[in-house]
């Protein structure tokens, strides 16, 4: 029998657990990195010191952010414990990156609204989403037909992070819009049907369980490319998703244009709905629950944005 390639099993054990695409390629990369940084040695014959030396290396010499160096620590436990079957010990020596706090970036309003004047179409009802629903940039690009539910105004969220699925608000100013964009989808749909395509690609083993649903208009995604592509796995041509390489364009082309200074990315629409829903006085709770946030600690940032200006004190000169 052939003797599978390393990097062929870790990419075996990450879908045998369903982790998502992009968790596939930062592990797949830090392992590499990894290898390549002990002179391409086969992880077989390092040990723990060995792994604390890379890592260190990551936190002294290259100065990365904590959470980049907790990423490679994960991709590289990964490894050991779910593919070599070595698991590691106490990692002493290890040096932690230096841990950082920022406060989130958090358009107003108005410069919300303007943002989106200098975006057209699918983008901006993409944006506008990310906004009126506090999603991440990944959970609106990858959302499906049947998630959406204009009776109840609400969206599902799937297999978001963490793998746990949510209920969010479908926005009344994007319900109309929507509707009119999932006209053009259906009839896309009908034509792959027609050219002998429009199987979606299903997630964990349901087209196996359900013969014939990828071929449903209900699984088709909400935002589709405009190319089909080939699937690296089944060989099939599926309609995947628009890119969020696309959508990220978009918005910094947008926030160029505006008169907006600060530094506003996709996520930066995720803060702002956030931080708007705590100035209405809506609940930290509910907020929490909407976010998808596992503690309510991680929703606590926000309350910091509200306290601007010091903590909410005002300045003396404001009373002169």
């Amino acid at each position: 029998m052939a003797k599978i390639k390393l990097m062929d099993r870790v990419r075996t054990e990450i879908r045998r657990r369903n982790y998502s695409y992009a968790t596939e390629k930062a592990y797949s990369q830090w392992i590499i990195r990894y290898i390549k940084f002990h002179r391409l040695e086969h992880p077989e014959k390092l040990y723990e010191k060995d792994v604390v030396s890379f890592l260190n290396w990551l936190a002294v010499k290259r100065s990365v952010a904590a959470s980049t160096q907790n990423q490679a620590l994960c991709a590289i436990l990964f490894l050991y414990n779910h593919v070599l079957r070595k698991p590691m010990g106490a990692l002493k020596n290890l040096k932690r990156a230096k841990e950082s706090h920022h406060i989130p970036v958090v358009l107003s309003r108005d410069e919300v609204r303007e943002v989106l004047a200098h975006l057209k179409g699918l983008k901006k009802l993409v944006a506008a989403l990310l906004y009126g629903a506090g999603l991440r940039l990944s959970e609106g690009v990858r959302l499906r037909v049947h998630d959406i539910d204009f009776d109840y105004n609400q969206l599902w969220v799937r297999d978001s992070k963490g793998m746990k699925d949510r209920v969010t608000m479908l926005p009344a100013a994007v319900k109309g819009p929507l509707r009119n964009h999932l006209k053009k989808v259906k009839n896309l749909h009908l034509r792959d049907l027609a050219d002998g395509g429009g199987a979606a690609v299903l997630p964990h083993a349901l087209a196996r369980k359900y013969p014939g649903q990828d071929r449903a208009f209900g699984w088709q995604y909400v935002f589709p490319s405009a190319k089909r592509h080939k699937n690296s796995h089944s060989g099939k041509i599926h309609r995947y998703h628009i890119s969020n390489s696309t959508i990220q364009k978009a918005v910094r082309r947008a926030v160029n244009k505006s008169s907006v200074k600060k530094h506003a990315t996709c996520h930066t629409f995720r803060h702002s709905f956030a931080t708007h829903l705590l100035e209405e006085g809506y609940d930290i709770r509910t907020v929490q629950e909407l976010l998808g946030h596992k503690s309510v600690k991680t929703t606590m940032v926000y309350t910091h944005v509200l306290n601007r200006g010091g903590k909410g004190v005002k300045s003396p000169i404001d009373f002169i």
